[in-house]
């Protein structure tokens, strides 16, 4: 089982400093009890999905700043491309943060389009409303 403390404190280094609020160690462990969530990785970069029906969501990405610009989060998303897929889903979509310039790129590389924009979806640490951009690929 996964060590949600080591997840938690990953992921308030990978978005410190960001627009969005990480997770907490309770918040991680809460989703990894449904049998349609699933981890990829550790906590040097994981992936973080669901995968109901045909369709699956990748919930979160996070890279250690440690290990950030070593290929890491590209695996776990191609990881999480052919959980997604063995678990029987055809699209795989997110939510990202429309000032999230590096995901967006890393998203782009990996073949997400944008089908939709949510204006004020999510709240910054500093109260402050950014858009979220919903991106989606099909799954091989």
């Amino acid at each position: 089982m996964p060590d949600p403390d080591a997840l938690a404190a990953t992921h308030k280094l990978a978005f410190a400093g960001g627009s969005l609020r990480a997770w907490s160690a309770a918040e991680i462990d809460a989703l990894l009890v449904s049998p349609h969530v699933f981890l990829i990785g550790d906590a040097r970069a994981f992936a973080m999905g669901r995968a109901v029906a045909d369709e699956a969501e990748l919930l979160t990405l996070a890279t250690h700043p440690d290990h950030r610009r070593q290929g890491l989060g590209t695996l776990a998303i191609q990881a999480f491309h052919q959980v997604a897929a063995a678990r029987a889903a055809t699209r795989a979509f997110l939510e990202v943060a429309e000032d999230n310039a590096a995901a967006r790129a890393l998203y782009a590389a990996q073949g997400y389009a944008q089908i939709a924009r949510r204006a004020a979806y999510f709240r910054a640490p500093d109260g402050a409303a950014v858009a979220a951009l919903i991106l989606q690929r099909a799954l091989p």
